[in-house]
């Protein structure tokens, strides 16, 4: 039998006028620290975001969403964030911030893998 190890995610969300605080999910950030695993899936549907706010910027906002990816990827890509140890850049990425691009609070939970533990909550939170 596989060890299960403690992981946390927040949902990433779009909140494109932050004054009304509507949102929808975009993706999910996880970070697995016991595993040495933290990463994000995120994918924007245009249509939705648009019928919260039709003046949205969507290169904008698509831009910011790359730059989760690049810190969670670590490295030089990531900035100053991206060389971070994994921890450190999992709570810069979900610290709560009053802007277009933001997560939800962490919640925490056990898994064996990651991975799927992501692709799971992806598929639950953000395809519905």
């Amino acid at each position: 039998m596989q060890e299960h190890h403690l992981f946390e995610y927040a949902v990433v969300r779009v909140v494109p006028r932050v004054e009304r605080e509507e949102f929808i999910n975009v993706g999910v950030i996880l970070l697995c620290a016991k595993q040495k695993f933290l990463s994000c899936l995120l994918e924007l549907n245009e249509e939705r975001l648009k019928s919260l706010c039709n003046s949205v910027d969507i290169q904008e906002v698509r831009a910011h969403m790359q730059s989760f990816d690049r810190i969670c990827k670590g490295g030089k890509e990531g900035g100053p964030i991206g060389v971070l140890p994994l921890a450190e850049r999992f709570r810069w990425l979900t610290a709560s911030r009053s802007t277009v691009v933001q997560c939800s609070h962490v919640h925490p939970g056990l898994s064996n893998d990651p991975d799927a533990t992501i692709k799971r909550l992806f598929e639950q939170l953000v395809k519905v």
